[in-house]
């Protein structure tokens, strides 16, 4: 559960998929977030699901749900900023999802953590997920935006 209304994500439904607004707690970069943020991840990841398979792109489902998972933790955990949202698009055969922080800063890039590293691997996912899609993933020059791309001709 969410939590109050006043909590809740806002919804709007652009070109039949879902745009997500929700306020984060601020907090310092890399410092782990009150639970009411982690609970937006899981939110997060069920109306993903919901939506896709709702639209009958349940073959994409599985990965874009992690994706989302994925990019969605790192904006609450790393960016320091306020508000997030999520948007899902799909345009010439393409599921595009984007993660916006709203704060420009580094780039995130893709780690390569040790086998006993607790952390280090949501980015390193999300670009086997998407050249196994034969998708892309990346980042805006100011860093507030992280994309994947997922093909769905195999769908």
């Amino acid at each position: 559960m969410i939590g109050p209304a006043s909590q809740r994500p806002s919804a709007t439904r652009t070109g039949g998929l879902v745009e997500e607004r929700f306020p984060i707690t601020k907090h310092s970069p890399g410092e782990r977030p009150p639970p009411v943020d982690e609970s937006r991840v899981r939110a997060m990841r069920l109306v993903t699901r919901e939506r896709l398979t709702s639209r009958g792109l349940t073959c994409v489902a599985d990965d874009a749900t992690l994706v989302v998972s994925e990019l969605i933790t790192n904006a609450i955990v790393h960016s320091g900023g306020r508000q997030i949202r999520l948007t899902l698009d799909v345009c010439d055969g393409v599921l595009r999802i984007r993660v916006h922080d709203g704060v420009a800063g580094p780039r995130p890039t893709a780690q390569c953590p040790e086998d006993d590293d607790e952390h280090g691997r949501g980015l390193v996912l999300v670009r086997e997920i998407a050249r196994s899609r034969q998708g892309a993933w990346g980042v805006s020059d100011n860093g507030a935006t992280t994309w994947c791309e997922l093909s769905l001709v195999a769908c």
